[in-house]
């Protein structure tokens, strides 16, 4: 059978808010059983993907049309245009290129997200892997920090999460998620003791499984528990490594760094991001989009000027400099998306609604070429008229800047084969060549 790391309970939520020791003392340890895999041949070690979650307007970001409110503007990129709302990151263009012939499945966010995020339809009997999870086995951990974060992670009432998770991949290629490092008092709670206990005696083995015993098997009776192997001694020195309490602790960074990125949600989750990928996390997803912010079935257009692009033009320019000025560009993809675009056309409350006909995305780093358009759609935005990419074809561009075969397949605990690049009709992806 295959692992279902959310079925019990939403665990590792709660867990998080515990502050137990459970998950570095039992499922962080199994991150570390992927420490074997072969080093890449790719430029690409690590992906951030900016999660824009509820889908936003094509028209009214990277492929401007009459039928948007807001002008196209020129980029540093001679022949490309994008939105008016976005001029930071007109000035950076040479860094991203954007994918403007989209078409995914799933007209609504769970189906859609869930197709984002894994390239395939949901299907009750089977939990697909994310995208972050499959890089994150195929690459392996560094550093002994974990190689796969989500932050900030959702509400316990959100479903959205799951399908960022590892499906029947395992626990060790499950995000590690943590709460918005926009708050007051952030931290995280997998790298604090209780204050009952101190840092001797956690390394003693006997007081270790007592902590383990005490704040997790007790409270989560019938969950699968790790045996205490070479493996867990591992995650002890991961708890008391300063590399993995200093990738976490945002407050080493400058405060006019941090207002760069900016003191939300968005902005801090994506800044920790560059501090993850820096110390050798392979995939962090900065999901401070939350609550569909980007669903603007209502006023769209004031949304899109005074919420939602001048946040992202904000974070994602900070994010691309910062990178560039660390040396880390070259070897850090960044795709930033949501879910599906929205319709050409204006509903009575102003809004757009939800269209995975035809939507946009960006992309860049890691040796993906920046500076260029691939794809192309109708006056509108409401039609692809050159180039149709799938979920499988963008997957298979990021696996390929990683080194990693987009043509593998994995067999599930049921005998039955999947494709990590699942393009339409259950063909395998391909690199967009316009990119790689």
């Amino acid at each position: 059978m295959g692992v279902k790391p959310m079925q019990e309970g939403s665990c590792r939520r709660d867990f998080l808010k515990a502050g137990s020791l459970g998950f570095l003392g039992i499922h962080l340890s199994q991150f570390l059983r992927a420490a074997a895999a072969t080093p890449a041949k790719g430029k690409a070690q690590s992906c951030i993907l900016l999660w824009l979650e509820g889908g936003p307007s094509q028209v009214d970001t990277w492929d401007p049309k009459p039928n948007s409110a807001f002008k196209p503007i020129s980029t540093n990129v001679p022949g490309i245009q994008i939105s008016e709302l976005l001029p930071n990151t007109a000035k950076r263009m040479d860094k991203l290129s954007i994918v403007r012939s989209m078409h995914t499945m799933g007209s609504d966010h769970p189906q859609g997200t869930h197709y984002a995020i894994t390239g395939h339809e949901v299907n009750p009997a089977m939990h697909f892997p994310s995208l972050g999870s499959i890089i994150s086995k195929e690459m392996g951990p560094r550093n002994g920090v974990p190689a796969h974060v989500l932050v900030p992670q959702w509400e316990k009432s959100r479903q959205y999460e799951e399908y960022f998770r590892s499906g029947f991949l395992g626990p060790e290629v499950d995000p590690m998620a943590i709460p918005d490092p926009s708050k007051d008092g952030f931290q995280v709670p997998d790298l604090s003791l209780p204050k009952s206990v101190s840092l001797p005696a956690v390394e003693n083995r006997k007081a270790f499984l007592k902590v383990v015993d005490n704040h997790y098997r007790a409270a989560y009776e019938g969950v699968e528990h790790a045996n205490m192997d070479g493996f867990t001694a591992q995650a002890w020195k991961m708890l008391l490594n300063p590399a993995v309490q200093n990738a976490f602790d945002l407050s080493k960074e400058p405060d006019k760094l941090k207002e760069r990125y900016g003191k939300d949600a968005f902005g801090q989750s994506t800044l920790l991001a560059r501090r993850l990928v820096e110390s050798g996390t392979r995939f962090v997803t900065a999901a401070g989009f939350h609550s569909n912010s980007w669903d603007t079935h209502a006023k769209n257009d004031e949304g899109h000027r005074d919420r939602l692009c001048p946040v992202l033009d904000r974070t994602l320019p900070a994010l691309l400099d910062d990178l560039e000025a660390r040396g880390l560009l070259e070897s850090t993809v960044v795709l930033a998306m949501g879910e599906f675009g929205r319709t050409p056309f204006v509903n009575p409350d102003l809004g757009r609604d939800h269209w995975p006909t035809c939507w946009s995305l960006a992309l860049g780093g890691g040796g993906i070429k920046g500076g260029r358009v691939v794809g192309s759609s109708d006056e509108t935005g409401a039609r692809i008229t050159s180039r149709a990419i799938s979920m499988g074809d963008v997957f298979a561009t990021i696996y390929k800047a990683f080194g990693i075969d987009w043509t593998k397949e994995y067999d599930t605990p049921i005998g039955r084969p999947i494709k990590i690049a699942n393009s339409l009709e259950d063909t395998t992806g391909e690199p967009i060549a316009e990119l790689s």
